[in-house]
């Protein structure tokens, strides 16, 4: 995307150059082949951009027979990641994206937490909230790259970034009021923190679905292409 080639040249990195929108949009665009892998296979992985000196690190969601559905091994996968951020003094910018086409991240993974006692959905929640938190106090920039659907946890894991940009495909919603709970992450109260109060209890209390220009008009992304 070109938007995030933008943001990158602003944080004082610069991406490969692109021919067009389309080509960048691409999971295979030149800037995403660039990547050597820096942590073990799982459906949390992190990369490095190949050139020296760059500091561009991309962490990638890769859990596609779930539609990137955030459970204890993909939570564990997150807080592993961050660690590693921490520790990497190279590090200058993090990317947020997903190795899965017309996914970002559909949110926490009901199936899993079925099985789960109150004790144990009580103590997951209150991790995933701490561990996007920790990702938020991250002190280099990150940004959340968004093609297809960010839902629920997906788009509060989004929100937890400094930045957002996003594919004319994507599609976000915080749907967890049609399941009796809350959003346990934290988009109670980021989302307002970007929307306004009022706009964000709307997206609240329907949780309606709404698509990349609207997200781009109400603030939710800074770029759509």
């Amino acid at each position: 995307m070109l938007g995030l080639r933008r943001l990158l040249v602003v944080s004082g990195r610069h991406a490969p150059e692109v021919t067009s929108a389309c080509a960048a949009s691409s999971h295979s665009a030149v800037f995403f082949r660039a990547l050597q892998i820096l942590a073990q296979p799982g459906p949390v992985r992190l990369h490095k951009l190949s050139a020296p000196d760059t500091g561009i690190v991309e962490l990638r969601l890769e859990r596609p027979e779930a539609k990137n559905a955030i459970g204890k091994e993909m939570l564990h996968g997150l807080r592993s990641a961050i660690q590693e951020v921490v520790a990497d003094t190279a590090a200058n910018v993090v990317l947020v994206a997903s190795s899965v086409p017309k996914v970002f991240c559909a949110g926490a993974d009901l199936k899993e937490r079925r099985l789960m006692g109150p004790t144990e959905v009580r103590d997951f929640v209150n991790s995933l909230r701490s561990t996007f938190s920790s990702f938020e106090a991250l002190s280099i920039p990150t940004i959340a790259v968004v093609e297809g659907v960010a839902f629920g946890g997906g788009l509060e894991l989004a929100l937890s970034c400094d930045l957002r940009i996003c594919g004319e495909d994507a599609k976000f919603s915080l749907p967890e009021t049609g399941l009796a709970i809350i959003p346990g992450a934290g988009g109670t109260q980021r989302l307002p923190r970007i929307v306004g109060r009022s706009r964000a209890k709307e997206l609240i209390f329907t949780g309606r679905r709404f698509d990349a220009v609207e997200a781009a008009t109400m603030g939710v992304v800074n770029y759509c292409e």
